[in-house]
């Protein structure tokens, strides 16, 4: 028999965390999340993103042990925003057991029909910036420390219950190896000069963080028109500059600015922390922040986390300035791999902009939804 209990002091929230490193510990492409940064993730006190949310976190138990857990949110914001009744269901694991997975989704959804909602809908986090969607391929590629780690069952599980896929992601990878430079620096040039653009390179953090507000509004508007967008609050901007930027190798953030001085595109990129995340094993010390302080300062890979350009430039070649740039610390870093995170498959326009470095789907996931 399941019995499902919902997460109430500080103990069973770290059970909740901690049932992830017992159902991966053996698996060689889950990367674990800091403990510590996913106990602030549910901190009223400290995560923004909670402000405007209802959250309830679920365990699922099985002879008295944990076999299962999920996170039932309403984003208040996406609600009025976009008119969608939705609860979002993220944070979900669980062993291989149907009864389980209903179980917990059956909490998710009474959660909802309590909050006047008409759907559920995950895997999902509380915003954009969040990790989403379950692994439908790519079940043996490793994970990135921006997005979760699924088993095949997942997908079998959610299917099996009646749900329907509601929106497709793909993750792609390329080699630094294999890019020939001529053709995006003859452009950049070009670009740089009919548009009178200039690019800020930074070597500090903290001169960055005067432009951030500017790199959302850009964010904002290059997302604006995707039907599941929910505009970046400036809580959760905030948010992003106390907790991020310092984290960000700050040469691995570019802007673009116009004549005028306005930005008109920008690229965050982060080093790749997967296996140093693997090693400090969910905890900063003792050796964990060694770990992280080492890829931050000597990885061969390269995450592009962030990227926004404004509609009217879509077109015009600036991407062709940012490669130009990011070509240049890549190469005095000895970068080898460049890995894309989530993107939606509808989001033909982001596509277009890696077309010349040869991607390769390495991984898709999906959400799925369920009428309530």
């Amino acid at each position: 028999m399941v019995t499902i209990k919902e997460v109430t002091n500080k103990k069973e929230l770290k059970d909740f965390i901690l049932f992830s490193f017992e159902l991966f510990k053996d698996n060689p492409y889950w990367v674990p999340p800091l403990i510590s940064e996913e106990m602030e993730t549910f901190d009223k006190e400290k995560n923004p993103n909670l402000e405007n949310c209802d959250l309830k976190l679920f365990l699922a138990y099985k002879n008295n042990k944990i076999v299962g857990k999920v996170a039932a949110i309403v984003n208040w914001d996406e609600v009025n925003e976009l008119g969608k009744k939705k609860t979002r269901f993220g944070w979900f694991d669980v062993i291989d057991d149907l009864d389980v997975t209903k179980a917990l989704l059956d909490k998710v959804t009474e959660f909802g029909k309590e909050k006047g909602m008409d759907h559920i809908e995950g895997p999902l986090g509380f915003s954009n910036l969040d990790k989403v969607g379950v692994l439908s391929e790519g079940f043996n590629e490793i994970s990135t420390m921006i997005s979760w780690y699924s088993l095949p069952y997942y997908v079998e599980h959610f299917e099996k219950l009646g749900m329907n896929k509601e929106k497709e992601y793909i993750e792609s990878i390329f080699s630094m190896l294999d890019v020939d430079p001529k053709g995006f620096m003859r452009a950049s040039k070009m670009i740089k000069e009919r548009y009178k653009l200039k690019v800020m390179n930074f070597d500090n953090s903290a001169d960055i963080i005067p432009y951030v507000d500017e790199m959302f509004a850009v964010f904002n508007t290059t997302y604006e028109k995707l039907q599941s967008y929910v505009t970046i609050t400036p809580q959760q901007i905030e948010y992003v500059k106390r907790k991020h930027i310092s984290f960000i190798n700050p040469e691995y953030i570019k802007f673009i600015m116009d004549e005028h001085n306005n930005m008109i595109a920008f690229t965050i990129v982060m080093p790749g922390f997967a296996e140093a995340l693997q090693k400090a094993k969910g905890k900063l010390f003792p050796f964990g922040w060694w770990h992280l302080l080492q890829a931050k300062k000597h990885s061969k890979e390269a995450v592009f986390y962030l990227i926004g350009v404004l509609p009217e430039y879509q077109k015009k070649g600036v991407t062709a300035v940012i490669f130009e740039e990011y070509y240049k610390v890549f190469k005095a870093k000895n970068i080898r791999t460049c890995v894309r995170t989530p993107e939606l498959e509808e989001n033909h326009a982001m596509h277009n902009l890696w077309k010349n470095f040869n991607p390769r789907i390495h991984k898709r996931r999906r959400t799925y939804k369920k009428d309530i």
